[in-house]
């Protein structure tokens, strides 16, 4: 962990940019040639420097500060902890020959948080390029790339950019005419995201209950739901796990009703090999960041229907005619991505199987870890090929979740309860009209762990796990 701490004083601002974002720490510690520690330097001090106009070629000893704060090896843990602080969150600690042997960070200083975005392939490089073509609002070439190349991704012939995965369902109700008096079905276990979209466009939510195996919205339940005035049913791939889409599309069918997908966290799952996303009408996503891929915020509408998604490009884009300039045939929203979002997403799409494959892998870590633990992991199920967003898990009957994530927190490692059932909360109740026995008993034993691509100690977090 040393290694990835440590810069030589030779080192450009750019590469100690690299190396900060590689460790997480926001920090690197510089060395010299002979492995002596001659200064530190923040993400904050880079900032700084190129906001002063330094140049990322520059040398990081160009900006390195004479005076910086180090323990030895000698100091007792108490003085350790007497040289840390709001501004000063982190020290190396030396040896007698000045070389980096440990470190200490602030206590309050989350080692391991459940999310954190990774930024190492072309992000900068085509976000510079988008800033310097100065096509940096809602148009340019990166929203087109991303795009088209998010829509192929997800087996669908067209993909709408939006700000926000919240925006993604709210166009995709509005362009399906999902309004007043019309009913929506959605699941008991989901972010309130899901819920507000449906009240947004004047439509009635329906709230049901969950499979206990998949978490996910249950087919059965979609089906009790179902009134005359039942329009559209929005399944959640809840945490990465596929839903029931075949038992979903077919009660569709049925009734004749719209399905919404709501893939916020499904980034590339399958369902009978077939992407999540490409069933229904339209399939939502969300590139916030702590999702699979991100653009900071964002979202997109996925679809292989022409003229939903020259509807939602109309829509998203103050309802502004195509044809006509500044003539504007239906009320519009402005749910747009700006060209610098698109262009990380562009970066980010191009290592999203290398993503997976290293969350995935953590994944099973954790598994082999807490093997002998009281933990139920998140189910494959056949026929579904879920993705690892988060490592989910349910705690047993015997565990205080509340103390345990405490305990984890105190242990410098962050972990975040499931979501709470849409029918606990007071706002929500009304639109429920039966009780949610598996969603409520999945809420409140559910775990989520840090999982992304830079969790390098995992050896670390057992050490911490033990302890707990």
């Amino acid at each position: 962990m040393i290694k990835n701490l440590t810069c030589y004083s030779t080192n450009t601002l750019l590469e100690a940019i690299h190396i900060i974002n590689e460790n997480t720490k926001g920090a690197c510690f510089v060395i010299d040639k002979n492995n002596r520690l001659t200064g530190v330097v923040t993400d904050g001090d880079i900032r700084r420097s190129i906001l002063n106009n330094v140049s990322l070629d520059s040398s990081i000893s160009e900006i390195m500060s004479s005076n910086f704060v180090f323990g030895t090896e000698s100091d007792s843990y108490e003085d350790l902890y007497r040289k840390l602080d709001e501004k000063v969150r982190i020290i190396p600690i030396i040896d007698k020959d000045r070389k980096v042997v440990d470190y200490l960070q602030f206590p309050q200083s989350i080692h391991f948080p459940v999310a954190s975005p990774i930024l190492s392939g072309n992000e900068f490089k085509y976000l510079i390029d988008a800033f310097c073509s100065t096509w940096i609002s809602s148009s340019g070439s990166y929203i087109d790339k991303f795009e088209d190349g998010f829509s192929s991704y997800s087996d669908c012939s067209y993909g709408i950019a939006v700000c926000n995965g919240t925006a993604a369902l709210h166009l995709a109700l509005l362009s399906l005419e999902i309004g007043i008096g019309d009913e929506v079905i959605i699941p008991d276990l989901t972010f309130a995201a899901t819920i507000n979209a449906v009240l947004h466009a004047n439509a009635i939510p329906v709230i049901v209950d969950v499979e206990e195996d998949s978490w996910c919205i249950s087919a059965k339940e979609i089906e009790k739901a179902i009134t005359p005035k039942t329009k559209a049913i929005i399944p959640v791939h809840l945490y990465g796990q596929p839903c029931d889409m075949g038992a979903i599309m077919d009660i569709a069918k049925k009734y004749k009703l719209k399905v919404i997908e709501d893939c916020a966290e499904a980034h590339g799952a399958m369902f009978n090999n077939q992407k999540v996303g490409s069933f229904g009408d339209i399939g939502c996503f969300s590139f916030y960041g702590n999702k699979v891929i991100t653009t900071g915020e964002g979202g997109m509408c996925t679809t292989n229907n022409l003229i939903l998604s020259n509807k939602m490009r109309i829509l998203r884009d103050h309802g502004m005619s195509k044809e006509k300039r500044y003539w504007h045939d239906v009320v519009g929203y402005n749910y747009r991505m700006t060209n610098l979002q698109a262009a990380i997403g562009v970066a980010q799409l191009e290592r999203i199987e290398n993503i997976h494959k290293n969350r995935r892998e953590y994944e099973l870590q954790y598994r082999e870890m807490l093997s002998e633990k009281n933990f139920t992991f998140q189910n494959d199920l056949e026929g579904r090929q879920r993705i690892t967003w988060l490592v989910s898990l349910l705690l047993d009957n015997n565990t205080n979740r509340e103390e345990y994530i405490d305990k984890l927190q105190l242990n410098g490692m962050d972990a975040r309860p499931f979501f709470y059932p849409l029918s606990s909360m007071e706002i929500y109740k009304e639109y429920c009209s039966k009780s949610s026995p598996i969603a409520n008993k999945i809420a409140s034993s559910g775990l989520n762990l840090p999982t992304y691509e830079s969790l390098k100690s995992i050896t670390e977090i057992g050490r911490i796990f033990s302890n707990v």
